[in-house]
């Protein structure tokens, strides 16, 4: 099956707000947001608002990719087509979602990336605080629970049934290191070198192609892969792999981390 689901943009900045709407605001990365004359001016979304982002877009992003999933094995049977349905849907869903939610709550839609966030925020960059993580990841794994029960729903599948998918075997781990590592160096890199305009197109193209260069179909995602353990679809996961992704998923999140730091290291003044 697939997957992924990845995802994330950034989050509020040391001033609360989203990276992404500072550079839409202006049309450029990085740059300040200025109000049009006799506008008011930018402000923050209240967490409640950041939460409800994060909850219905997580919702969203598994109701597209099980709902996909049971289309597709619904229309045919040749696994291969079932999948390019599944990643292409998912390419197409993720982009809108982090268009419409990123400049509210960054469109993390991913625990990964909000801890990821949360570190580089305690090392002196942009990033959300420990209040907004605790909001966060409780709201993406809602939604990604409620997700999957949605997309049953849809398709009249059982509402709850645990999935068999057994996703244990060690190059399926490998694969969730390598699918994390990527997505966070790939979010990460693009706030570094201010480019986060391209977020939604970049995000999801890399996550579509995750799906196909990966062994695990890149789920990339702890609160996507628990949502993914109640349904017994084409997208689920067993609940007996979940704790193996996810700590895989972490792992990699750390790697890619690291990677960042390396490759995007500030350069010397010269001058001086």
């Amino acid at each position: 099956m697939s997957a992924t689901e990845a995802t994330g943009v950034t989050g509020p900045d040391r001033d609360g707000e989203s990276a992404t709407a500072a550079a839409a605001a202006v049309g450029a990365p990085g740059a300040e947001p200025r109000p049009a004359p006799g506008s008011n001016p930018p402000r923050t979304p209240p967490l409640t608002a950041r939460a409800a982002a994060e909850l219905v877009g997580t919702t969203a992003l598994v109701a597209v990719v099980v709902g996909s999933g049971i289309q597709a094995t619904q229309l045919t049977g040749d696994v291969g087509l079932q999948l390019l349905a599944n990643s292409l849907a998912t390419v197409f869903g993720l982009g809108v979602l982090i268009t419409l939610l990123g400049p509210v709550s960054g469109a993390h839609f991913n625990p990964a990336v909000t801890v990821a966030e949360w570190w580089t925020a305690r090392r002196g960059g942009a990033g959300v605080g420990a209040r907004e993580v605790a909001v966060y990841v409780p709201a993406q794994v809602a939604g990604a629970i409620a997700g999957a029960i949605l997309a049953d729903a849809m398709f009249g599948e059982p509402l709850v049934r645990w999935s068999t998918h057994d996703r244990s075997a060690g190059h399926l781990l490998l694969g969730e290191v390598v699918a994390t590592a990527g997505l966070i160096l790939l979010i990460f890199g693009l706030a570094r070198t201010d480019r986060l305009r391209f977020a939604p197109v970049a995000v999801a193209s890399y996550i579509g192609a995750a799906y196909w260069f990966t062994s695990s179909t890149s789920f990339a995602n702890p609160a996507v892969t628990i949502g993914r353990a109640f349904t017994d679809t084409f997208a689920g996961i067993a609940p007996g792999s979940v704790a193996g992704f996810i700590a895989m998923q972490l792992i990699g999140a750390a790697v890619g981390l690291a990677l960042v730091a390396v490759i995007f290291m500030p350069g010397r003044d010269e001058s001086a």
